[in-house]
């Protein structure tokens, strides 16, 4: 007996499921990609005549529990010397730090800020 083929087989595969797959998780990781460029959560201090710093700049940030972050990476006095050696002097910097964190810890970055030979330092604050 001979078996009998009533169809004929595939031979394309139909790639426009994976197509339309592909593309919803392009949209979900478009819309979730921003939440994740967050940044260091720091809660600034109001001040009335703060001013907008045009260019570019290095951020320096300080959290309330008194972590210091460079470019949203965590570290230490000693660590953030070593990164800032190789950063160009002409370029302001700016310390965003937490309005509960110590005044003597910002008084220290900037003395690192100032010492690095780093002259436009400037202190991030939110508009009143």
């Amino acid at each position: 007996m001979r078996a009998v083929r009533t169809g004929t087989a595939f031979s394309d595969i139909n790639v426009t499921p994976m197509v339309d797959v592909m593309l919803v998780l392009l949209i979900i990781f478009m819309v979730a990609a921003p939440m994740f460029e967050q940044g260091i959560t720091v809660a600034v201090p109001k001040a009335a005549t703060g001013q907008d710093l045009p260019g570019s700049s290095l951020v320096v940030a300080l959290t309330r529990d008194h972590l210091v972050y460079f470019n949203r990476e965590a570290v230490t006095m000693k660590e953030l010397r070593e990164k800032l050696e190789g950063a160009s002097r002409t370029q302001p910097i700016i310390i965003r730090a937490d309005e509960s964190a110590y005044v003597s810890r910002l008084v220290e970055l900037w003395d690192v800020c100032r010492d690095m030979g780093f002259r436009e330092i400037r202190i991030s604050t939110a508009a009143d």
